[in-house]
């Protein structure tokens, strides 16, 4: 039988006459075309029950039927047939709901005749059903047309009919054409030309959001680069779920698109997309000729010469295309230009950086700035609504992680919930496990765009991010991530590189790694009871890293500290890699890194049972804490550290839990508390034969007794303990109970032995190497010469002193050379010099809020002011120490104060306030049995005046 006379081979043969009479520009020509092949149509091919091979021939029959009928639709909208075809199209429609081009040409049909209501709501419809059937969105092309509609679009009017200049012949070999002779040779795709007719411009990019805010220096950078020129320029532009590339990328090419003026193309290539599949290269050129107007049956099946085709459009075009999520760089490659362009523009945006992409310049999307999100929070919500409470809003933004898709889902869902204030909302937020779950819409979701990312990720690489968010840290090195995964720290750097890449981590420092909050809250919300035993070992494991580097580190920053090794809490947990330290400088460099992830491991291991590592690990921890000066972390850790120690039953863990406690008390003026918890030190010492622990104690509980005003019971305590150091070899604790022993003498007006004492602990702490401690030992020797007079001495002493400070992290014992600096300085005339050496040291005291260490040093500075003349300010000094003593009960910084009052007022001519003063000092040095800075004349004038004495018994 002749080809023509078999209908299956005259449908073809009309359906490619269609193709050449529409490529030639003769629309009419070809709908009659069509209409002749659909007209050979009387009901399904090959019905009834052939079996699989026969049922399938039949669904590809169909779908070549389907893809005409579309295809004449097409071209009578673009002839203007709009009233005419609706009830076709809605025919059609209906019997195939899932076919997204019936469902698109129906509403444009509808928009062009008024009815933009239900043009919307078909797409309503659809969205629907496809969730429903098949669990996925609309495709780009119709939610780029329902946008168009949203906004009224001029595009959408009855455009300007679209051709190619010259035909691309089908490849398709089921047409046989009646053939006249030798049949010209088809040229092949990549030889076409696919220039647009004119008065056509293609644009599918989506519509630019009218609240576009911040990324000012991001956006300025994709207007300079993709300014028109020579040659293709491609930018890529990386970040991690919900950061905005797309927003960013779209803004930025409608600002762009006049300088390209063949088209602006953007595709969706469904890198990260749910329930959808990455769109393969072919596919994405498919859509791409598409868009540029190119019919379906103009289109070749085979790869090769589809990609050959779309290289043909770039290579005569200025085209702006918009590669939106990109999965890898082998799906975008091939859509890249492989010849040199008159002068296009690739936009690529992809939430990892694609480096095997040559010739991209990349720039990184992270989120947004505390500023750029108030702003995109009153541009969503609304000024008024904002306004009305700025905190919560401030709140809201922080919660949200400052990530654009986060902020505005919950500006939606405020929008929706009238009633919720922004209070409300944040309190919801803040609610264990409800961030992520409140942080969703319809169609939008925070956790589902990580969680994309996530998935895309190896088996181990998953099991690695789920182990890293045990860490309870705001940031952590490959070391602490080898411990947590259980791998060695060059395979952890390796890893977590890749999860840098994949934008699931941030990095702020080299070598240093984060969570952005809202993806920590998606790595704790894969924790489930099949994972518990991975999160306890790895939690385990952190500890033990911790404990070991500590260990190393306090080994060089406090070489006398007594030795402890939890070895069989550690063991079971295997031996982990640990830092080395060059010296004391790079692990006190480590501990400020560390500091904050030391203090939350510590509570990290109380939660999983861990209670010995913690105990232990906080003791290493608050030995920094303290030469920082920040007493009330180390009070707060230290409470953690006796609960923990009190579980673990490790009667030396509890000795040294209580001991910094007791130090943490006595630092922060609060002496009862010391003493009480001292005792049950002393006795859980005594009962388990730790005679280092017992002398300890004795130590605090003297020095307690002492500031309080008891010095004869003190100081019996505070002699026994010296007396049980020197026989264990405890130097280090010797050295401290020493410093405490000279300030007793000074104050009993014993200066020489309070000289011996001194001398004796800066010598200990030579030998031992403990520097810290050594200055401070060296300023109570100092405050002893000049109680004697001895300026010179004490200037020597003094310099020694400064000199080690200029490497210290103690601020309390620089802080207080410099005022004794600023004593010598008044008594040898350099009035200027004093006062500027006091300023800086009543500076370093001021963030650390310690009553005692503040008290003693503004004693100080009212005494160089009041030698200066400046009456009115040594008034207000001596009233502060006075105050801040009394608040805690320490005597002698109140009798220091009250004197000090007395001069300044006398200077002033207050005499009625000094007399009142004089007598409330001359009392408490009385009944501390003290005979200091006494004034004995009538009418106030000073005998004698000393510096505040300087203490180390708040020592850890």
């Amino acid at each position: 039988m002749q080809p023509l006379r078999v209908d299956l081979h005259l449908f073809s043969h009309h359906v490619q006459q269609a193709a050449s009479d529409r490529a030639e520009g003769e629309l009419g020509a070809a709908v009659a075309q069509l209409r002749k092949s659909l007209a050979l149509w009387r009901g399904p091919v090959l019905n009834g029950t052939g079996g699989p091979v026969l049922d399938a021939a039949s669904t590809i029959l169909e779908e070549r039927r389907l893809a005409a009928v579309e295809e004449l639709f097409a071209l009578r909208l673009q002839l203007g047939e709009d009233s005419d075809i609706v009830s076709e199209i809605r025919e059609f429609t209906h019997a195939h709901p899932l076919r997204e081009a019936l469902r698109a040409q129906l509403m444009l049909a509808l928009y062009r005749t008024g009815r933009q209501a239900e043009a919307l709501h078909e797409y309503a419809a659809v969205r629907d059903l496809l969730a429903e059937e098949l669990g996925i969105s609309p495709g780009p092309d119709l939610a780029t047309l329902f946008e168009k509609i949203l906004q009224a679009s001029p595009e959408l009017d009855r455009p300007v009919p679209a051709t190619l200049d010259r035909p691309v012949p089908a490849t398709r070999p089921e047409v046989d054409a009646p053939s006249q002779g030798p049949a010209a040779p088809a040229a092949r795709p990549h030889e076409a030309d696919v220039v647009p007719a004119a008065g056509r411009v293609p644009c599918t990019l989506p519509y630019e959001l009218p609240d576009f805010t911040g990324r000012d220096s991001e956006f300025q950078y994709l207007l300079d680069q993709g300014t028109a020129g020579d040659g293709v320029r491609i930018i890529g532009v990386d970040g991690m779920g919900g950061a905005g590339k797309t927003t960013l990328v779209v803004h930025a090419a409608h600002r762009l698109a006049a300088s390209y003026p063949d088209g602006q193309l953007y595709i969706d290539l469904r890198g990260f997309t749910p329930g959808e599949r990455p769109l393969a290269p072919e596919e994405a050129v498919r859509i791409l000729l598409r868009a540029l107007g190119a019919p379906d049956s103009s289109i070749p099946d085979d790869t090769e010469s589809q990609l050959a085709m779309w290289q043909t459009a770039l290579a005569t075009r200025r085209l702006l295309v918009v590669l939106d999520n990109g999965a890898e760089a082998a799906q975008v490659r091939p859509l890249l230009p492989v010849t040199r362009p008159p002068g296009c523009l690739i936009l690529v945006a992809s939430r990892g950086r694609l480096l095997d992409l040559d010739g991209v310049r990349w720039t990184t999307l992270g989120t947004l700035a505390p500023r750029d999100s108030a702003a995109l929070l009153v541009r969503t919500l609304g000024e008024e609504r904002v306004a009305g409470d700025p905190e919560a809003a401030q709140t809201l933004a922080t919660l949200c992680g400052h990530l654009p898709l986060a902020l505005r889902i919950a500006t939606a869902r405020l929008h929706n919930r009238p009633r919720w204030t922004l209070q409300y909302f944040v309190d919801r937020l803040r609610t264990e496990g409800a961030l992520l779950t409140e942080l969703r819409s319809t169609e939008r979701s925070v956790a589902t765009t990580i969680q994309l990312s996530y998935e895309a990720l190896e088996e181990d690489h998953r099991r690695a991010f789920m182990l890293l968010g045990v860490h309870p840290g705001p940031d952590f090195d490959p070391y602490a991530a080898a411990a947590l995964i259980g791998v060695t720290p060059r395979e952890a750097e390796l890893t977590l590189e890749d999860l840098l890449d994949a934008q699931l981590l941030l990095q702020h420092e080299a070598g240093r790694y984060s969570f952005h909050d809202l993806v920590r809250s998606f790595a704790h919300s894969l924790w489930n009871d099949a994972v518990r035993h991975q999160k306890d070992t790895a939690a385990g494991r952190l500890l033990n890293y911790y404990l070991g580097a500590t260990n190393a580190a306090c080994r060089i920053l406090f070489p006398g500290l007594r030795p402890c090794d939890p070895a069989p809490a550690g063991h079971a947990l295997g031996l982990p890699s640990l830092p080395t330290f060059s010296g004391g400088q790079a692990a006190r460099g480590w501990y400020e890194r560390e500091s904050r992830n030391l203090q939350a491991t510590v509570r990290l291991g109380q939660r999983h049972d861990f209670h010995r590592l913690a105990s232990y690990l906080a003791r290493n921890t608050v030995l920094h804490l303290h030469a920082q000066g920040a007493i009330r972390d180390y009070r707060e850790l230290a409470e953690v550290a006796v609960a923990a120690a009190r579980r673990s039953a490790d009667p030396q863990a509890l000795c040294l839990s209580l001991g910094n406690l007791a130090s943490a008390h006595q630092i922060l003026g609060e002496f009862s508390l010391t003493m009480d918890v001292a005792a049950e030190g002393l006795q859980v010492a005594r009962t388990h034969g730790d005679h280092l622990s017992e002398a300890a104690f004795m130590d605090q509980i003297g020095w307690a007794h002492i500031v309080l005003g008891n010095l004869s019971e003190g100081c019996d305590l505070l002699l026994r303990g010296i007396g049980l150091h020197r026989e264990l070899g405890s130097v280090r604790r010797e050295s401290i109970a020493l410093c405490n022993l000279s300030t007793l003498h000074l104050w009993q007006g014993r200066p020489a032995e309070a000289i011996t004492a001194a001398e004796r602990a800066a010598a200990l702490c030579r030998e031992s190497g403990e520097h810290e401690h050594e200055i401070a030992a060296l300023n109570d020797l100092v405050i002893a010469h000049l109680d004697a007079g001895e300026d010179t001495t004490a200037r020597t002493h003094l310099d020694r002193a400064l000199k080690l400070g200029e490497n210290s992290t103690m601020p309390r014992n620089r802080a207080m050379s410099l005022a004794l600096r600023a004593v010598l300085c008044q008594r040898s005339g350099e009035g200027d010099e004093a006062l500027t050496h006091i300023g800086r040291a009543l500076a370093l005291l001021k963030p650390l809020g310690t009553a005692t260490w503040q008290c003693e040093v503004e004693n100080v500075a009212g005494l160089v002011h009041q030698l200066a003349g400046n009456h009115e300010e040594s008034l207000r000094l001596h009233r502060n120490a006075y105050q801040r003593a009394s608040n805690i009960g320490y005597r002698i910084g109140m009798a220091h104060g009250l004197h000090g009052l007395v001069s300044a007022e006398q200077a002033l001519g207050k005499h009625e306030a000094a007399r009142r003063h004089l007598h409330e000092a001359a009392e408490l040095f009385a009944t501390m049995g003290i005979r200091r800075a006494i004034l004995d004349s009538p009418d106030g004038t000073p005998v004698r005046r000393t510096p505040e004495p300087g203490r180390c018994g708040a020592q850890v």
